[in-house]
């Protein structure tokens, strides 16, 4: 039987191996299995294998137990777990006898979830959840029941039914009269369709504890006159009934919120509540601005003065001073009463039972003018942060500056996928997507400033050492310009820092050519964190084009959920998509950049120069002799002027970097792996299929080991590459005229110039 061959174009050389007999063209049963070998065992897994197994074709007990607490940092590895691994993922018998992991069940290993880059236990809930509700990030939505824009979508009760089950634990409510007397949703003054409030109900009923059972926080928008609020208030206590008690939630004297862990199973009703002075028997009273109230999002605040501009009608409208509230509905509202920001230094000692909503633009300028007090006043009370209404495609702002400002409530729009919804996930998911997520301590108490370019003054820093290594089966783009191109991408890979202003940073690696199944990059970017609690880390992929460049896929991961050693990045939302890198963390006292270690190599550089010419040049033994005189002065005298003895050639580094290094394996130098493919080629024994294997979208492959994964060992080839394709030759360039430019200065050198000598050192930094 002949098996029909489709050429690979990017496997070409795959494929002339395994289409061997004279039938060309078509591949026979034992040659597809030989190809489907050779495209399916990844060579940087198998330098990565036969790294610790000491060039054997398979792991025995001792060489996996080793990679494992080397590369992937764990603990406590026993033989039993290294022997469940290989009855798990060996797909072959014989080694599964031996107790010893093959090329193939190391992939399969490596492809499981204990190879994905997400740390397994941040599936489920893993932080302290009983702090008060002010020490959470709360995940929101805005407008929950729209499914597309701000003025024509339609209104579904679905909407509340998807965005419970993703997590989502604070939903919107536009609450408006409408016919026989039964209140309706709706986004006011617009075409969105209307749905009744009873049916929205019912469906947070149904589902608001289908996924998890902390909290969720109904933001009711009210709209509605008295007898239609009491119809609320009666649909709420009749469809909720004991959700809604909460008489059993005991609260210390302070007043403080009380935790999502008291509160599981409760839904907690946020809305305007009766000034304390109406009289206890009064069905409804008037509520003003001055007591509670929250902000109509309808109408797009003005920072200065009391006027509102109407997006919808385009007429300037005043604000509503006062309503009329139902005693029913009031009575509701417990913890979470609406309340109007008058004063952001003043109200952050205030009762900590209420919660104010602002919209991005005022909150935006808040956090520049008053980024402390802002940062107080979170750390008293709740405060929502929900999208302009100028956002008439229900398009979303970027979640993180209010993030930084430990606003807890920042309400985007669920029914528009995109960036800003990835990030959102991805900061959620860090906590098994419960929808809480604990502050870090010194944002919950204490002065702290996000705008700062040292927030956190004496707090150690994380440094991030990622090499990217290679990816596997990268797709085209869905998008692209020529549409479904038949040519093959030119993929790269970019990373991007997202967290506080002074981390936020991006960094990218070279340009593979024509290869989207099984690019190679081995590029290291080095990121440096004040505050990586709440870092977000986001992969993008792109396929580099001549006139621009398209999106293949992305993954953002929580920094603290970043598991180190080798690991894969799954792309979302795409099944065997992935890159493999190596993840290093390092804590460090100081700033770390590349330009001190350049400092260092061009003073050393120039004082090797200067000795030299003073020893061997006539003319340099008098000027030049007392300039190097001079600079070996300034050194003694100069305790941080690095001394001769710490060269780069001498393999100085910064103090700084950690000094100290996992073992590496043994008669295993580093230098030999990539040339050892030459001497030992892949295995050719036959391929069978794994069993029990856990493909689950996972993968990985091989860099260094991880004691190359710090500074200490990376040298300037190493440092990486911000220039993709074609701006290398660029970069060549430049590097040439320098060089020559070097070589003509230091013939004025040998003119004794001793100022140009001090001036050239410092040219060359």
């Amino acid at each position: 039987m002949f098996y029909t061959f489709f050429h690979l174009k990017e496997n070409p050389v795959h494929s002339q191996e395994a289409d061997t007999d004279e039938n060309q063209g078509s591949l026979t049963f034992e040659e597809f299995c030989t190809f489907y070998k050779l495209i399916s065992t990844r060579r940087d897994l198998y330098l990565l294998m036969i790294t610790y197994s000491n060039h054997k074709e398979h792991m025995d007990l001792n060489d996996l137990q080793r990679f494992l607490e080397n590369e992937q940092k764990m603990v406590n590895v026993t033989k039993d777990y290294c022997k469940m691994i290989i009855n798990q993922f060996e797909p072959c018998s014989e080694n599964q006898t031996r107790m010893v992991l093959g090329i193939d069940g190391f992939t399969n290993y490596m492809r499981s979830p204990a190879g994905d880059v997400f740390n397994p236990e941040h599936y489920q809930v893993n932080q302290d959840m009983t702090q008060p509700l002010t020490n959470y990030y709360i995940a929101s939505s805005h407008n929950t029941y729209l499914t597309g824009d701000q003025l024509l979508s339609q209104s579904r009760v679905d909407m509340y039914a998807y965005v419970l089950q993703a997590g989502c634990r604070c939903v919107e409510v536009d609450c408006w009269d409408g016919p026989d007397g039964e209140p309706i949703v709706h986004h006011g003054y617009t075409l969105t369709s209307k749905i009744l409030f009873k049916d929205v109900v019912e469906t947070i009923n149904k589902y608001a504890f289908a996924k998890t059972q902390y909290p969720v926080i109904l933001s009711i928008e009210n709209h509605c006159t008295v007898p239609q609020q009491k119809k609320m208030a009666q649909h709420l206590m009749e469809v909720l009934q004991d959700k809604l008690d909460l008489s059993n939630i005991n609260v210390n004297e302070s007043r403080r919120l009380p935790s999502p862990e008291l509160l599981k199973g409760k839904v907690l009703v946020k809305g305007k509540k009766l000034p304390a002075n109406i009289d206890a028997d009064a069905e409804e009273g008037d509520v003003s601005d001055e007591d509670s109230g929250d902000e109509d999002e309808e109408e797009e605040e003005q920072i200065n003065g009391d006027v509102r501009f109407c997006v919808l009608c385009k007429f300037l409208c005043r604000r509503r001073k006062t309503m009329r509230l139902s005693r029913a509905l009031s009575d509701l509202v417990k913890y979470t009463k609406s309340v109007r920001v008058h004063d952001i230094e003043t109200q952050a000692y205030m009762c900590s039972w209420q919660v104010s909503s602002l919209n991005e633009s005022l909150t935006k300028q808040i956090l520049q003018l008053k980024p402390a007090q802002l940062v107080r006043l979170n750390q008293r009370q709740l405060l929502r942060v929900y999208p302009s209404n100028y956002r008439v495609d229900s398009s979303n702002f970027n979640p993180q500056p209010f993030w930084n400002a430990r606003c807890h409530l920042v309400a985007l729009n669920y029914q528009t996928e995109g960036r800003m919804l990835q990030l959102n996930r991805a900061k959620f998911a860090a906590n098994g997507n419960c929808g809480y997520v604990l502050k870090p301590k010194c944002l919950c108490k204490g002065a702290f400033n996000p705008m700062l370019e040292d927030p956190l003054p004496g707090h150690r820093k994380s440094q991030l050492v990622l090499k990217i290594i290679s990816g596997q089966q990268l797709p085209k783009p869905k998008d692209s310009m020529l549409g479904d191109r038949g040519e093959i991408i030119d993929p790269f890979v970019e990373v991007e820092i997202i967290g506080l202003p002074i981390d936020c940073n991006k960094q990218q690696t070279r340009v593979v050519d024509d290869n989207g199944f099984n690019p190679m990059w081995e590029e290291t970017l080095v990121f440096t964190l004040h505050m990586p609690q709440i870092a977000l880390v986001r992969f993008m992929v792109w396929d580099h084009d001549p006139i621009g460049r398209d999106f293949i896929g992305q993954r953002t991961i929580a920094f603290k959920s970043m598991m180190p050693g080798y690991r894969h990045v799954y792309l979302e939302g795409m099944e065997e998509a992935s890159i493999f890198v190596h993840v290093a963390i390092n804590d460090i006292t100081g700033k770390v950049t590349f330009y001190y270690i350049s400092f260092l190599f061009c003073i050393n550089v120039a004082t090797e120069i200067l000795t030299v010419m003073a020893q061997g040049h006539p003319l340099a033994r008098t000027s030049c002799g007392k300039e190097l005189e001079r600079t070996k002065q300034k050194r003694v005298n100069d305790p941080d002027t690095p001394s001769s003895k710490d060269s780069p050639f001498k393999g100085h580094r910064s103090q700084s970097v950690p000094r100290r290094r996992p073992p590496s394996p043994p008669n295993t130098p580093h230098h030999v792996r990539k040339d050892f493919l030459n001497q030992h080629p892949l295995p050719q024994c036959s391929y069978s299929a794994p069993k029990n294997s856990l493909y689950n979208n996972h993968n990985l492959a091989e860099s260094e080991s991880s004691s190359l994964s710090s500074l200490d060992s990376l040298d300037l080839s190493t440092l990486p590459s911000r220039f993709p394709g074609n701006q290398q030759q660029t970069m060549g360039t430049l590097q040439r005229e320098m060089n020559a430019l070097f070589e003509q200065k230091m013939r004025e050198i040998r003119c004794h110039s001793p100022l140009f000598l001090r001036v050239r050192v410092f040219f060359l930094i």
